[in-house]
C-alpha cells in the first residue's frame, strides 16, 4: 500500500515519501505548512488513491480529546428514566461514538484525518497519546475496551498556531509542506485549469509571486487563493496584459480581493503603487 500521488493532487517526492513512511511505521503523519498549501486535501487524496474510506475529525477551540472517543449523555438517560422509558436499562443507548471509535471499529482500513489539531487546548494532543499509540481506549460506562480492528492511516494537520508537546511529536512522523516554487505551482494550476493559456499563466504567476515577495505582507496569498483568483480571471475573461504590466508595482492586480485578505496589505500595496508612479514621474 503506497501513495504515489493522484490526478487531482500534485504531490512532491518528499511528500509522497513522508506519507509512505508513516504507513510503513504505522505512526500518525503530522503535516504542517502555510494555510492553503493542501494539508487537509492531502488526506482526501490519500484515501482516494488507496481506495480507502476517509473519516474526518475537524478540531475546534472547544474540542476535547474525549469527543473523539465517545460522549455519554447522562442528561438524556435521566430524562428517560423519569419518563419510564425501557431503553434506560441499556447504557449503550446513551453513548455517542466519536471519530476514533468509528475508525477503530471499521471492518476495513480507513484514513483518519485529525484536522487543525493546534486549534484545541494544549492538553488535547497529550490526551490522545495512548489512544493513537496503542490504538485502543477504555469505555468506563460499559467496562469494555475498544481496539482497532484495522490500524487506520492517521493524518494530522497543524497550522502552527500552538507548539505541540514533545511527547506527542515523538509518536508522529513529521513533514512540513514547503510553499510550491514556480514550476510546482504551474503544475498545480494545470491540474485545475488544463486549458489555461501560457500567456495568462505566466502573467498570473508573476503577479502572484510578486505579491508574496513584498516585504511586510501580513497574509501572503496561498495556493488555494491563487486558484480562486485564476477562476475569477478566466470567468471574467481578463486579458493577460491587464494582470501585470512591465513594472511589477504599477497597479493592483484585477480582482485582488481573492488574493489580499486584509486592509493593511491592500494599503501597503497601494502605497507601493503610488510610490512607483511618483518615481517614474
Amino acid at each position: 500500500m503506497r501513495f504515489t500521488g493522484s490526478d487531482n493532487y500534485v504531490a512532491t517526492d518528499d511528500l509522497m515519501l513522508a506519507v509512505n513512511a508513516s504507513i510503513t511505521l504505522e505512526r500518525p503523519l503530522l503535516i504542517k505548512g502555510e494555510p492553503g498549501t493542501g494539508k487537509t486535501v492531502l488526506a482526501f487524496e490519500v484515501a482516494k488513491a488507496l481506495g480507502l474510506k476517509l473519516i474526518t475529525w475537524h478540531v475546534k477551540s472547544t474540542t476535547k480529546a474525549q469527543h473523539g472517543l465517545y460522549e455519554y449523555d447522562a442528561v438524556s438517560r435521566l430524562r428517560d428514566s423519569q419518563l419510564g422509558d425501557d431503553k434506560v436499562n441499556d447504557i449503550r443507548n446513551y453513548i455517542d461514538k466519536g471519530k476514533l471509535w468509528e475508525a477503530f471499529q471499521a471492518d476495513e482500513r480507513v484514513v483518519l484525518l485529525i484536522d487543525e489539531i493546534d486549534k484545541a487546548d494544549i492538553e488535547f494532543p497529550n490526551d490522545l497519546l495512548q489512544e493513537l499509540d496503542r490504538m485502543e481506549f477504555f469505555v468506563y460506562e460499559t467496562g469494555e475496551t475498544i481496539s482497532a480492528k484495522q490500524r487506520p492511516i492517521v493524518i494530522i494537520t497543524s497550522n502552527n498556531e500552538k507548539e505541540l508537546p514533545d511527547a506527542f511529536l515523538r509518536r508522529c512522523f513529521f513533514h512540513y509542506i514547503q510553499f510550491p516554487d514556480t514550476e510546482t505551482m504551474e503544475g498545480i494550476v494545470n491540474v485545475h485549469f488544463p486549458k489555461i493559456k501560457k500567456a495568462m499563466l505566466t502573467s498570473a504567476m508573476e503577479a502572484f509571486f510578486g505579491l508574496r515577495e513584498i516585504p511586510g505582507i501580513k497574509k501572503k496569498p496561498s495556493t488555494s487563493e491563487l486558484l480562486d483568483w485564476l477562476k475569477l480571471l478566466l470567468a471574467e475573461d481578463i486579458p493577460p496584459e491587464s494582470i501585470k504590466g512591465k513594472d511589477a508595482s504599477n497597479a493592483l492586480p484585477p480582482l485582488y480581493g481573492a488574493l489580499l485578505k486584509n486592509e493593511q496589505d491592500v494599503h501597503m500595496v497601494e502605497r507601493l503603487v503610488f510610490m512607483s508612479r511618483r518615481e517614474r514621474g
